[in-house]
């Protein structure tokens, strides 16, 4: 398989120095650069940097981080991982990327999504009612965007456009766009509605249990006479030396962004066994390079997906560690998993 891609996704999630102590935002952010060129020194295809408005994160504005990772890398692809275009106007969207594509010599993507969480709606001034209603609008006016061509366009909850221009262009004429979806078959649908790519956002359980969704979108792009591109999932995981190492440097934090979110959600508390679990059996790609590689092996051969985002950062697991984790992911798992799937 050697078409398949490998990316890492972060949330630019604050990490702690070698006292233990968190850094400041703006180390995070630098830290974020840091991981992303040794990725790209190392081969990995994608950086996907994800948009979050709260404190245990860095990175609100993915394009921005990504548009200075663009000037010191020089291969890999640059990726928002997602962009909430709900909370967004898809006229910057557009412009914000096709600056970054301009500055990457044709390297950017976006993935578009809903978000995992809802503060950026407040904050610029949405009404959460209109959650459904905002996505719909806008990824109908950002694919007719994609075109590079005048837009006339008209919704309920933004301005009109008549045959209005948008710039810069892409030099290729192209942005590369997909939809991030976490498991809703009217997400599958819509995407397939619009020829884009999936990305499933694959996060707990086990990975065989989104086989539907695949299918699903393969069967609407055939009914709907549109294009089904390869899929791609991106999922939780952190990698060590050893098994045992990586999972006591992820449990620590990892339960507390879990907790964290769970009080939001009126989730209980996650107990140790149940994270132990997920390690085994489901999303949690966690391990020794060999561990995680003959488990991400069997994820993407019982889905035949044709992308895993490994999403390598998920609490304040130390700079030292993540960094570790970023070359272990390009220069072992990545060779092991090929070789695996051969």
């Amino acid at each position: 398989m050697s078409d398949l891609l490998f990316g890492l996704d972060t949330f630019g999630d604050v990490p702690e120095d070698d006292n233990g102590k968190l850094v400041s935002h703006a180390a995070a952010i630098r830290q974020v650069v840091d991981e992303a060129v040794l990725a790209d020194q190392l081969g990995v295809d994608v950086i996907a940097l994800g948009e979050h408005h709260r404190p245990e994160y860095s990175v609100s504005t993915p394009e921005t981080v990504l548009a200075g990772i663009a000037t010191r890398t020089s291969r890999i692809r640059l990726a928002s991982g997602v962009t909430v275009l709900s909370s967004d106007d898809p006229v910057r969207v557009f412009q914000r990327f096709a600056t970054v594509d301009a500055l990457s010599n044709g390297r950017a993507e976006v993935i578009l999504g809903r978000g995992s969480f809802t503060e950026s709606f407040p904050l610029f001034g949405y009404d959460l009612r209109d959650y459904d209603t905002l996505f719909e609008e806008k990824i109908e006016l950002f694919v007719k965007l994609l075109d590079e061509k005048p837009v006339t366009w008209s919704g309920t909850l933004r301005a009109p456009l008549e045959n209005a221009d948008v710039f810069p262009k892409t030099e290729s004429g192209h942005l590369d766009t997909w939809v991030g979806v976490g498991g809703s078959p009217q997400s599958v649908v819509r995407t397939a509605q619009y020829g884009l790519p999936l990305m499933l956002a694959i996060i707990g359980g086990a990975p065989e249990r989104f086989a539907p969704y695949i299918d699903l979108y393969r069967r609407a792009a055939d009914q709907l006479g549109t294009t089904a591109h390869p899929v791609g999932m991106h999922s939780p995981g952190f990698i060590a030396d050893t098994d045992e190492q990586a999972k006591e440097i992820y449990w620590p934090h990892y339960r507390i962004m879990r907790d964290r979110i769970g009080k939001l959600r009126g989730w209980p508390p996650i107990r140790r066994q149940e994270f132990d679990s997920e390690v085994e059996n489901g999303s949690l790609y966690i391990g020794s390079p060999e561990t995680v590689a003959r488990r991400m092996a069997t994820a993407i051969r019982s889905l035949g997906v044709g992308r895993f985002d490994l999403i390598y950062s998920a609490g304040a697991q130390p700079a030292s560690a993540r960094m570790r984790a970023v070359e272990l992911y390009g220069s072992k798992v990545i060779p092991m998993v090929r070789e695996l799937l051969a």
